[in-house]
C-alpha cells in the first residue's frame, strides 16, 4: 500500500523534490534556514543523519495533526574527510581534483517526524570517479555551477554521465534521497 498521509518535504533541494515527484509522492515543500554545523569530533558517518534530525526538529512547528515531515542531508566522504557544498570556484575545483580517479562515499541521512514519533536513518553509496583533467573540471564548474551540491557535483549531470564508472548502492541516494528507503520507512511509519 502506498503511503497516504500528507507529507512535508523540508528541503531547498530541487533534486529531492524531483525524486519524490517522480516516485509519485504527494507533498508540499517548506524550506528553512538551519545551522548545518557539526562537532569536529563527530564520526563523519553520523553527520548526515545528525543534520537531517536537526532540520526536522527545527521544522517541527510546521506539522499538522496527520502530516509527516521529511528532512534529509547528504555528505560526500573521502578518506575520513567531508566534502560539503563548495563556497567558491576554487573550492569546487579542489574538491573535484581530490575526487578525480578515486572512490568516495555518499551518505544521505533522513528523518521522518510526526506529532507522535520520530524515525531517522541513513543510506550509503560508493561512487567511483574516472580521472578528471583540469580542463574537464573547469568545464564542469563553469557549465553546471555545482555550488549547491555536496562534493561539488551532481550525479545526474555531465560528471555522472561521463566520469562516474560505477556506483555501489542507490543512484537516488547519490542524487540526494534514498527513495527506496524513504518509501519503505513511510509504509512502516
Amino acid at each position: 500500500m502506498f503511503p497516504t498521509r500528507p507529507l512535508i518535504l523540508v528541503s531547498k533541494s530541487p533534486r529531492r523534490r524531483q525524486l519524490l515527484q517522480e516516485a509519485g509522492f504527494t507533498f508540499r515543500v517548506e524550506a528553512l534556514e538551519v545551522d548545518e554545523s557539526f562537532s569536529a569530533d563527530m564520526p563523519v558517518e553520523s553527520v548526515a543523519e545528525h543534520l537531517a534530525l536537526r532540520k526536522a526538529r527545527a521544522a517541527r512547528h510546521l506539522i499538522q495533526e496527520d502530516e509527516i515531515l521529511l528532512s534529509a542531508d547528504s555528505v560526500v566522504i573521502r578518506e575520513g574527510r567531508i566534502y560539503n557544498k563548495p563556497q567558491s570556484y576554487e573550492e569546487a575545483f579542489d574538491m573535484l581534483r581530490a575526487l578525480s580517479g578515486q572512490r568516495h562515499t555518499v551518505i544521505t541521512g533522513v528523518c521522518l517526524l510526526s506529532t507522535e514519533k520520530e524515525r531517522s536513518f541513513s543510506d550509503r553509496s560508493e561512487v567511483f570517479f574516472e580521472p578528471l583533467g583540469d580542463e574537464e573540471i573547469d568545464f564542469y564548474i563553469r557549465r553546471y555551477r555545482p555550488f549547491d551540491k555536496a562534493g561539488a557535483y551532481g550525479v545526474q549531470e555531465w560528471i555522472g554521465l561521463c566520469k562516474i564508472s560505477r556506483i555501489e548502492g542507490s543512484y537516488a541516494n547519490v542524487m540526494g534521497l534514498p527513495v527506496h528507503r524513504v518509501y519503505a520507512e513511510l509504509k512502516a511509519f
